[in-house]
């Protein structure tokens, strides 16, 4: 049997004519700060970490921030808020060192759910002890009993983790969606 093969030969393309218009190809900015395994995720990751745990320690040196439901869910929130932004400060910074991009759909949609997670505990934790704060501070009027001044400092503080939050789960949301 005698059979020819087939060969490929390169062929150029002609050259575009001077009315077509050339579409140039789509770029996706994969790596844009503040996204996992960027400099600016790792900040945000290290405030969010910093004034979650800042919160827990202000609230839990308090004697008797057990006999309030508000108080314990702000420590909890706080705590778990706190381990989820250590953890991913520590991803970031492996990723930031080894050069690698974090924008694995599944890890992207990891960081999206936990951080909206963590980010609502915790702003719902912080609005509950704020309502027990002014309630104590001005309704009640018996802050000389209670340690008002740690009770506001760790509200504060757990309204200013939300804030550093928030845009790393905006960022990993944003990400997410634009798949």
């Amino acid at each position: 049997m005698n059979v020819s093969h087939a060969s490929v030969h390169p062929v150029e393309d002609p050259p575009a004519a001077a009315t077509e218009v050339v579409n140039p190809p789509r770029v996706r900015m994969d790596d844009m700060e503040g996204m996992p395994g960027t400099l600016l995720g790792f900040a945000l990751r290290f405030f969010q970490f910093l004034f979650a745990a800042a919160a827990l320690c202000v609230m839990a040196t308090t004697s008797d921030f057990p006999s309030v439901t508000a108080f314990c869910y702000l420590v909890a929130a706080t705590g778990l808020q706190s381990l989820w932004s250590l953890t991913l400060a520590m991803v970031d910074v492996y990723a930031i060192m080894v050069k690698r991009s974090l924008q694995n759909r599944r890890l992207v949609s990891l960081f999206a759910i936990g951080d909206g997670v963590t980010s609502t505990l915790t702003f719902a934790a912080a609005c509950a002890s704020a309502g027990i704060t002014v309630l104590i501070d001005n309704d009640l009027n018996s802050c000389g009993q209670n340690h008002c001044v740690q009770f506001e400092t760790s509200t504060a503080l757990a309204f200013i983790s939300w804030f550093a939050a928030l845009p790393s789960f905006l960022f990993n949301f944003w990400s997410l969606a634009s798949r």
